[in-house]
């Protein structure tokens, strides 16, 4: 059990470092290296906290990131472009903050000489289009050259292959993560299922692209952060990439639609819009690495997870009633 660390987490004031800080904040010291572009911990009291530190910075900025990680034991590397739209906007911010933001968090933790732990976060993206039961040895797919879609799948799988690169030739103590369809309370930005419960809870239409027969494994936020304390603690994990997801959490869009209609009693029709951009169709982890190195078992079903998620969501908006 991590205790009495400092964990610098970049990208930290963001879903799931909101989440991780939460985590890790009795019993440790968090600093949180973000430039607030996603600010989902500005309303969740974690920056009151003594043990939380609020650092203003931008991965591109060598000088304040180095800064920063020179005080921390671990680094849990978060900082990214997120978004499918944003990245289709954003192609070269996208690739920058990946690789020149990822080789400057390395090098700053290489040159502190104390990092105990670098976690560099990827994403399922990097199976491509069509992942049914991936697992961490099986082929890549880069994409298209050209494809605005993929460029955030390519520079997190080469900030996968740096990161473990370091480990080969200099020993340095790194894991990849790959996160596969995470939601829960808490989410801001464009994920399918913060748009379809906010519509939801408001009787608004629920816009589903394309026909809603795309496949995804939805991941609760707790079982994620259960994988990221996992890697932050089991030896077994350094030098590895591992799915961190929940397979049995597996639905259609439209289905998924469907449930958060249902669950949260709500009278939103479906629409289905044009899709005018590349998609992926399936994609479902393989979770065995992680089971068998981590110990890491999903605990939350998909029905739990968004009931749970509707309720934070129904209590915001009566907060600011």
């Amino acid at each position: 059990m991590l205790e009495g660390q400092t964990i610098l987490i970049t990208g930290g004031a963001g879903f799931i470092g909101s989440a991780l800080t939460r985590r890790l904040c009795p019993k440790n010291r968090v600093l949180i290296f973000d430039n607030l572009h996603r600010n989902a911990i500005a309303h969740t009291g974690l920056l009151q906290n003594s043990n939380v530190e609020l650092i203003r910075g931008d991965v591109l900025d060598k000088a304040s990131l180095s800064a920063a990680i020179s005080r921390a034991d671990y680094v849990v590397h978060m900082a990214s472009i997120a978004g499918v739209d944003t990245v289709i906007n954003n192609p070269t911010l996208t690739m920058r903050v990946s690789l020149q933001g990822t080789m400057n968090a390395i090098e700053a933790a290489v040159e502190s000489g104390h990092c105990k732990r670098f976690v560099d976060f990827s994403t399922s993206e990097v199976f491509g289009q069509y992942a049914y039961k991936v697992a961490e040895g099986d082929v890549t797919s880069l994409g298209a050259v050209g494809e605005a879609r993929w460029t955030y799948a390519v520079s997190k799988l080469a900030t996968e292959h740096l990161a473990l690169s370091y480990y080969k030739q200099f020993g340095f103590p790194a894991v990849g993560l790959r996160p596969f369809n995470i939601y829960g309370p808490g989410q801001v930005g464009e994920g399918a299922v913060h748009h379809f419960i906010r519509r939801a809870i408001n009787d608004e239409p629920l816009q589903i692209h394309g026909d809603g027969a795309q496949i995804r494994a939805w991941c609760y936020i707790d079982d994620i952060i259960d994988g990221v304390i996992a890697v932050l603690e089991r030896p077994e994990a350094v030098g590895q990439s591992f799915n961190i997801g929940n397979p049995r959490s597996t639905v259609t869009i439209y289905h998924l639609a469907k449930l958060i209609v249902d669950l949260a009693h709500s009278k939103s029709p479906l629409e289905f819009l044009n899709i005018d951009r590349t998609d992926v169709e399936l994609r479902i982890p393989n979770i065995d690495k992680a089971r068998r190195l981590l110990g890491y078992e999903p605990k939350i079903n998909l029905e739990e997870g968004l009931s749970r998620t509707i309720e934070w969501y129904r209590q915001k908006d009566r907060e600011l009633a």
